[in-house]
């Protein structure tokens, strides 16, 4: 009888085992694997087994990278998959982990001076103001498509505090097998010690499309912020460049997310993933050296273009472990308007389309006798002020997502 994935190697469950994503029959996913086949994944360079009619892995810059066809977790191919590099915003993935099944979408937070407090200078912000309320799911707009460290020390202040979310944090990584990851700063900005990998980003990338809020959030191109409106209001656009089509990049037909990242130490890198035909693919890049600017997105390009290629046909040089359900700690309600989807092993998550955003829906229910049901629409006056913004200065260690 097959048993459960074993954490064989030094950095965690990527051994090719009966009980992670087990290998089926020859089907759409492609050819059964051998039950004790080994990863390749702790090997340095560059992993791939030659088949034939399966075209090598395109050269890329990139000092580490992966491509995992979620479908049944069979990573297609990798460089120096477990090589620890600083991760930039891409940490931010395990951030959303591990917060976003905390706090209902729709809650209602003031945000403080205090929630402000120890934003490093340089650091990519979403424009939240001091005594201003927000829905929990402005501030993760403001973490997905900003990469607003000021929504992520507030979430962190809501969470119990910066020291907590980040142990809370390695906690998370630890539960995923992410065992190359080094959790200093719960926003990504460059801290000492701080380290991920393309294999540990892969496996938060995985997790959270299965989990409907951050699907949503992680393919979100434009959103207002807050989402209600008022004098204050302001459009947020998606970082993400392959997502929404920006500054010299057209988009990947299929992408659904899913984060970005850039600090001056980490280099560029991203986690993405597209959907075609049924197959969805996820390729985790770290710091490309080719020196264009654009080199993190179109060296992904290049991977999944490879990868939608190879992927019926191409052998696995390892697996990622199959992800267990969010748990969620807090009372919890869906983003409005939109169906929840299925884990992506059964069926993928849809990109969100321009100018989607949440809404909010307040009941109101008045006995009238027995005639009827009066809906009552008095909304009372939220005063807006306007009070000041925590700037970021320019210098050493900016993050720009």
């Amino acid at each position: 009888m097959p048993g459960p994935a074993a954490a064989d190697g030094p950095h965690g469950i990527d051994n090719l085992r009966a009980g992670a994503h087990a290998a089926g029959p020859a089907g759409p996913a492609g050819p059964a694997e051998p039950a004790d086949f080994e990863s390749r994944l702790d090997r340095r360079g560059v992993q791939f087994l030659p088949r034939p009619d399966v075209p090598e892995p395109p050269e890329v810059s990139a000092l580490s990278w992966m491509v995992t066809d979620l479908t049944d977790g069979k990573v297609l191919a990798a460089k120096d998959a477990h090589r620890p590099l600083p991760p930039a915003s891409t940490l931010k993935t395990l951030f959303a982990l591990t917060v976003l099944p905390k706090f209902s979408q729709g809650a209602v937070h003031t945000v403080s001076l205090e929630d402000l407090a120890g934003i490093e200078s340089g650091s990519s912000l979403a424009g939240l103001k001091e005594d201003m309320p927000y829905q929990v799911a402005d501030l993760w707009h403001g973490v997905f498509l900003s990469s607003g460290s000021d929504a992520v020390h507030t979430l962190a202040s809501m969470n119990g505090g910066w020291r907590k979310t980040i142990d809370d944090m390695q906690e998370t990584a630890r539960r995923l097998g992410a065992r190359d990851t080094r959790v200093e700063s719960a926003d990504g900005f460059d801290t000492p010690g701080q380290v991920s990998s393309a294999y540990d980003l892969s496996l938060f990338g995985q997790a959270g499309l299965t989990d409907p809020d951050f699907a949503h959030f992680a393919s979100t191109k434009r959103a207002e912020l807050p989402q209600d409106g008022g004098p204050d209001a302001f459009t947020l656009q998606n970082t993400n460049r392959l997502l929404v089509g920006s500054r010299g990049v057209r988009p990947y037909d299929g992408l659904i997310g899913v984060k970005n990242g850039y600090t001056t130490h980490a280099g560029n890198t991203l986690i993405a993933a597209a959907r075609r035909d049924g197959r969805t693919l996820l390729v985790t890049l770290m710091n490309p050296r080719s020196g264009g600017r654009n080199a993190v997105y179109e060296e992904t390009r290049d991977l999944l273009d490879w990868g939608f290629e190879a992927a019926p046909r191409a052998a696995a040089v390892g697996v990622l472990p199959t992800v267990e359900p969010v748990e969620r700690t807090g009372e919890t309600q869906p983003v409005a308007h939109r169906p929840r989807p299925v884990p992506l092993h059964k069926a993928g998550v849809v990109a969100q389309p321009d100018g989607a955003r949440l809404t909010r829906n307040w009941w109101f229910l008045s006995a009238a006798g027995a005639v009827g049901i009066i809906a009552v629409a008095g909304l009372g006056t939220v005063l807006w002020r306007r009070r000041r913004t925590v700037r970021a200065s320019p210098g050493g260690g900016s993050e720009s997502a």
